[in-house]
């Protein structure tokens, strides 16, 4: 089954009773066509039968209108032991509905269901008061860190309002990071090239087998070409990277796909990451998914408290994608790590971000154009 838009596997929607008469509210259950029960926060602990985490396949069903009382834009949760591109996050909601093996989420959260913030207006306000107090800076800025950035599209709509507050600024762009291939908002929009249409990318291998509910590889490049063909950069993520017998011929076809659909130019940065998880999400990985075999494999600690394939591994892995990667890109195109340590850089690239100036400078700059 195809599930270019994992909107379509909701069932219900739950609607904090202090934000019922939003018209932002009203709107969305308009487009969803959905039961909907209006409840108070104190029932929130309930809406799904069942304890966390064996309850998230079938929370994945209900997605809860509800206030952020708490700040929108925070910087990404990395960690210092290893190199940081200094992006930030807006947190407009929690969770999606895909339901992906290695998601790092069901590790991370402790509801079932997803969440959407209806307070839009309290967002854009925050964004321009934080985004006019660091003029001197570019910031880059995306939505894809707590949630899927497109996968409710369809009912809030909310990249379209994002795309036009973005076009309107010169010190930040927006990353919009997908795994679906809904992109009909985007059409037509004056974004002004200040939105990066994202996607994660893997093995076609890997996106059958531990990606449910996410778009497939054609149908991911296929939207991506189409917002290139409506003037939007594009960025593409390789993370997790996942081992497992013929991952080099895979890994190495899924990237002489992606330079086959969209224009090399277009693109303006690629990011590479093993793959690592919180020890807590094995656990529950191996319990929600016991077919799945991305868990057993050696792995050590890495600095972050993470399980991390062994050093020589993740360079074995790396080094391949990355030579199959620059023998495609355009020379403007940023290939980077995400959190890795300079001696991986070091090996793999020949090169350590601190000489170029910085990873966050070496980013910066593919948007000098």
């Amino acid at each position: 089954m195809s599930w270019t838009d994992p909107s379509r596997y909701l069932e219900k929607i739950v609607v904090e009773s202090s934000c019922a008469e939003y018209q932002i509210t009203r709107t969305i259950i308009e487009r969803a066509g959905l039961p909907v029960t209006i409840v108070d926060e104190s029932d929130f602990p309930a809406l799904v039968d069942g304890q966390y985490p064996d309850n998230l396949s079938q929370g994945k069903k209900t997605l809860l209108l509800c206030l952020n009382r708490s700040e929108f834009l925070k910087k990404c949760p990395a960690t210092r032991e290893y190199r940081c591109c200094d992006y930030q996050v807006i947190n407009v909601g929690t969770g999606c509905p895909m339901d992906c093996v290695y998601c790092i989420l069901q590790a991370y959260l402790n509801n079932p269901y997803l969440t959407f913030f209806v307070n839009k207006e309290d967002l854009l306000s925050e964004l321009d008061g934080k985004l006019s107090a660091s003029e001197s800076r570019l910031m880059r800025i995306g939505t894809g860190e707590f949630t899927d950035s497109m996968a409710l599209d369809r009912f809030t709509h909310l990249s379209r309002d994002l795309v036009h507050f973005f076009a309107e600024r010169t010190n930040a762009v927006l990353e919009l990071k997908t795994k679906s291939a809904f992109v009909d908002n985007l059409k037509g929009l004056k974004h002004q090239r200040r939105t990066i249409m994202a996607w994660s990318l893997n093995s076609e291998k890997i996106m059958r087998t531990e990606e449910i509910r996410a778009a497939n590889l054609e149908e991911r490049l296929g939207a991506a070409a189409k917002c290139a063909s409506w003037g939007y950069h594009l960025a593409f993520h390789f993370d997790p990277i996942i081992s497992y017998p013929g991952w080099q011929q895979d890994y190495r076809e899924t990237i002489r796909k992606l330079f086959a659909a969209v224009p090399a130019a277009a693109i303006r940065w690629i990011s590479l990451g093993g793959f690592r998880y919180l020890p807590k999400l094995k656990q529950i990985g191996t319990s929600r998914f016991p077919h799945s075999g991305i868990y057993h494999h050696e792995f050590i600690e890495g600095l972050d408290g993470k399980q991390r394939y062994f050093r020589p591994h993740r360079v074995q892995l790396y080094k391949v994608l990355y030579r199959e990667l620059i023998s495609y890109a355009d020379p403007s195109t940023c290939i980077y790590f995400c959190m890795e340590s300079d001696e991986i850089w070091q090996e793999v690239m020949g090169f350590v971000p601190g000489d170029k100036g910085g990873l966050p400078a070496m980013l910066d700059k593919t948007m000098a154009g």
